[in-house]
Parts: C-alpha cells; structure tokens; sequence
C-alpha cells in the first residue's frame, strides 16, 4: 500500500503539472491574439488633430452660448482647415493613416457638428426639428460604432481591451451620401454662425438650406442601412 507522504507528493506533482499546463495555454492564447489583432501606433498626426477637434468644440459652443460669433467663426475656420489637413496627411503619407482614425475622424466631425447644432439651436438659429434629428442619426451611428468594436475583437473582450486603441479590428468606410450629408451641414452651421456677423439672420436661404439638410440626413441614414461596405472586421478568430 502506498504511504500517506507518498500520495501528498503525487497530489502535489499532479497539482504543479496543472498550474505549468495552464500557464503555457494562457501564453499561448495571448500569444495568438496578439497575431490575430493588429497594433499600430495611434500617435499620428491626424488622430492628434481629430482629438484637438474634439476637444475644442465644447468651448466653441460656450463662445455661442456668449453671443461672440465673431471668434466662433474664426475658430469654426480652424477646425476646418484641421479637418482638410488630417485627411490630407493620412492620405498622402502611408504611416500616418490608421485603423483607429477612420473611427477618430468621423466621431470629431460628429461632435463638431452636434455641438454647433445644439448651440445654435438653443441661439434660435437653427429649427429644433431639424437639431433632434441630426443628433439622433449621429447618435445612432456612435452606438453602431461601439457594437462593431466589440464584435470584431476576438475574445477574451475584456474593458482593457475593448479600450485599447492600438488594438486595430475594424475599420469605417463612410459612404458617399454621408459624406455629402457631413458637407451640407458643415455649410448650414457655417452660413448660420457667420448670419448674426453679417446680419442675414433667418435669411429665406438658409430656411431652403435647413430643409436640404433635413433630407440629405435621412437618406444618408438610409444609406448605413443598406450597404454592406461601411465597415470591414479585421480577422477575429483564432
């Protein structure tokens, strides 16, 4: 029969085999993981000057808010030429474009945009029908945004790396519709901000401009629901 000691250092081995095997999976696994999903370095220029969009656009609408529309224009300006400048490094140098910045640009463009609105609306500027249903689309497509996240990252889908933004698993390819929609409102909100400067408030134009961008929000959100080629997931299995 087997001694007591003898069966405490079977059950002991037996145990220290098991902790070793399991950590040799868990390096495995992660080791496959950091195959499957792609790093890059997020730290570029555009992705920078899309975060400086973001970041100014809740003082912009405090300068509304302030009735100073004079240096709202003026920083309205700055954020387009930012806008015009991030897309135009990303494109013309290959290491400055990234997978998070085809996330990161459209969400700047998108709280740029609700912020004018919002602002302007409460102004009197700009119809509230119209604002409710630009933030509601926008809104929409965000939400859209952080559903495609988690479902492109392999498991495990842990908050750490749900929030890791070098972990590139999608990308966004905006249509066209929508890309005429982001232009049409940018040119509402900026003929709307520039009005109270050069006294054309409420002028019959920006009423027939107000109804433009009500439809060209419509069918953009309409657009979103039909194509099959607004996003691409990276590979998510192992």
């Amino acid at each position: 029969m087997m001694k007591l000691g003898e069966v405490e250092d079977g059950i002991r081995e037996k145990k220290d085999y098991i902790i070793k095997d399991i950590q040799e999976t868990k390096a495995k696994v992660k080791e496959k993981i950091e195959e499957v999903v792609e790093r890059e370095n997020v730290f570029t220029i555009p992705n920078i000057l899309c975060v400086a969009r973001i970041v100014m656009s809740p003082y912009l609408g405090y300068v509304i808010l302030e009735d100073n529309y004079n240096l709202a224009l003026g920083l309205l300006t700055f954020a387009g030429i930012t806008d015009l400048l991030d897309g135009w490094i990303a494109r013309t140098w290959k290491g400055q474009s990234t997978k998070m910045g085809s996330f990161l640009d459209p969400m700047a463009d998108k709280v740029l945009i609700a912020t004018l609105f919002i602002c302007l609306t409460w102004q009197e500027l700009i119809p509230l029908s119209l604002t409710l249903l630009i933030v509601a689309r926008d809104a929409a497509l965000v939400t859209a945004g952080f559903v495609i996240r988690y479902k492109s990252l392999p498991p495990p889908r842990t908050l750490s790396r749900y929030f890791d933004v070098t972990h590139a698993t999608a990308q966004l390819a905006p249509t066209f519709i929508s890309k005429v929609n982001t232009a049409i409102q940018l040119l509402l909100v900026g003929t709307t901000l520039a009005s109270p400067v050069f006294d054309y408030i409420h002028h019959p134009a920006l009423q027939v401009l107000c109804g433009v961008t009500a439809v060209s929000t419509i069918v953009s959100a309409a657009s979103y629901m039909i194509s099959k080629d607004t996003y691409k997931i990276f590979k998510n299995k192992l």
